[in-house]
């Protein structure tokens, strides 16, 4: 796939300003693209948009396929007639700075079965576009949808806790809980209707602003998730549905005892037998949603760290290999080009850079590694290849004016001499060093671009807990910072308008 000289900004809609407790796909989201097309970047990415779970991470969602509920704007669900101005009324008090996800749910899940009760008795404006919506999606909606109503009957819990004619899928046992609960099912496929109806609108705007969107995918899925329990032979489980293997990565310097994620691990013979056709599946859906996909944990697709199922950390596992080039080959066979950013942090081996290599998918630089070192860290803008994602840090970085409070005074003093800079305004002197770089593409998160601490930071790795939940406030998008980000993109030419020789 080849890509043009642009930039952009991370920012999830999550964190996006607005009146209830969350950002969502309504008017600030529209705002949120005018502001990108004013500050002449042509880059927005985002985190996966699936609906969350455990912890509200977004890399822990019920579904690889579904969307995220809680982003449906409510006030365009007013302006639709799908809810009322008695329904609004009872909105809680929300902070403007944080997203308190045990307020918002409640909210949200009573805004959407409000919406579902009009719907249900005026069905008329939306029925048809509804039922072609469930047609299109029947590959993955069904199974969700009676997922979602199984977890609701059974207090949120997971599904191998369930009933084993349930969690086994045993026909008669699934035909009958969906007559018993067919309004509750029909509810959950509404809300997916809703969200992509909303996200298809405003994806479309950003498009005619200009601005592509790139997207996410975890390699691994969440074990709680309706792609596990209605597909149990595309991963490793016991007979009573429990993981035998898990996901996680090796002890190294910053964890002594590695990363235990503790997602289920794909049988990939079974997958390549099958050519791969769920993950085909999951790619031209992901693709119908955003222009660029990150693959999130790349090195997993070369090789992956296998711990058994029981372990206390992640330092009992081995090495197991992946995919690999085949995997790609498919995908591409029935795909065609594919717009992949690869996510190739952390430990790289050679075989994991040949699979890069061949498919040329850049890979990713973080300048805030690269200031540990030495004039040679491959991590510094005048080492960067062209074909490569340029960042200042990302989700699971601290923010760039974070970080340099929190390192120490010789890391901070190499960053000062190799951004030429004093200590104020650090964040902005590190986006200037990655816009001014080869990089085919650069982009920093909304933070960087405001100048905000720690107090900003979206996600700790490995804390199961108080993540995600950062948000924008409306006064943060100004004339004036727009003005500054289009100088820096007029300068560095990274401004929407690049030529055929930018191309890589």
């Amino acid at each position: 796939m080849k890509f043009t000289r642009a930039s952009g900004i991370i920012l999830h809609p999550t964190s996006l300003p607005g009146p209830d407790g969350i950002g969502d796909l309504g008017p600030e989201a529209y705002h949120w693209i005018d502001f990108l097309a004013d500050s002449q970047c042509s880059l927005w990415q985002v985190l996966p948009l699936g609906p969350t779970g455990y912890g509200d991470s977004p890399y822990q969602c019920f579904s690889a396929f579904a969307g995220n509920p809680y982003l449906i704007s409510p006030l365009l669900l007013y302006e639709e007639g799908l809810l009322q101005k008695e329904d609004l009324d009872r909105r809680p008090t929300f902070s403007d700075d944080f997203v308190s996800f045990g307020e918002v749910i409640p909210w949200k899940l009573y805004l959407l079965e409000r919406a579902f009760h009009h719907f249900r008795h005026n069905p008329t404006p939306w029925a048809e576009d509804f039922e072609a919506f469930r047609h299109a999606q029947a590959f993955w909606l069904e199974d969700f949808s009676i997922f979602m109503a199984l977890k609701e009957t059974h207090g949120g819990a997971p599904w191998n806790q369930w009933e084993a004619p349930l969690r086994q899928r045993h026909p008669q046992a699934l035909e009958e809980f969906k007559k018993q609960h067919s309004e509750c099912i029909e509810r959950h496929q509404f809300s997916q209707f809703l969200f992509f109806r909303q996200w298809e609108a405003l994806r479309a705007y950003a498009h005619s602003k200009g601005i592509s969107i790139i997207g996410d995918i975890p390699i691994f899925v969440a074990y709680d998730s309706s792609d596990v329990w209605a597909n149990p032979e595309l991963f490793y489980l016991d007979s009573a549905g429990n993981p035998t293997v898990v996901a996680g990565v090796p002890p190294d310097y910053f964890s002594p005892t590695g990363q235990l994620w503790g997602n289920p691990l794909y049988r990939w013979d079974y997958h390549a037998r099958h050519n791969y056709a769920w993950w085909i599946e999951r790619i031209r859906a992901t693709l119908q949603v955003v222009d660029i996909i990150r693959l999130d944990h790349f090195r997993g697709f070369a090789a992956y760290w296998e711990v058994p199922a029981g372990e206390p950390t992640a330092e009992k596992g081995q090495w197991v290999p992946g995919p690999g080039i085949p995997f790609f080959e498919a995908i591409q066979d029935a795909l065609g080009d594919l717009p992949f950013i690869a996510e190739d942090l952390g430990v790289i081996t050679p075989d994991v850079v040949a699979i890069r290599e061949h498919f040329g998918f850049p890979g990713m630089k973080i300048l805030q590694f690269g200031f540990e070192g030495g004039p040679e860290d491959p991590f510094l803008p005048h080492n960067y290849e062209k074909n490569c994602v340029a960042y200042t840090g990302t989700h699971d970085n601290d923010t760039a004016r974070g970080w340099y409070e929190r390192v120490d005074e010789k890391s901070r003093d190499y960053a000062r001499r190799y951004l030429a800079c004093k200590e104020q305004d650090i964040a902005w002197y590190m986006i200037r060093a990655i816009w001014g770089s080869v990089a085919i593409m650069a982009l920093t998160p909304m933070q960087d671009v405001l100048g905000l601490g720690n107090e900003a930071r979206m996600n700790y790795p490995g804390r199961p807990y108080g993540n995600w939940a950062w948000r924008m406030k409306a006064t943060d998008l100004t004339p004036g910072l727009a003005e500054r980000l289009a100088e820096i993109n007029f300068l560095f030419r990274r401004n929407p308008t690049p030529t055929a020789s930018e191309e890589i």
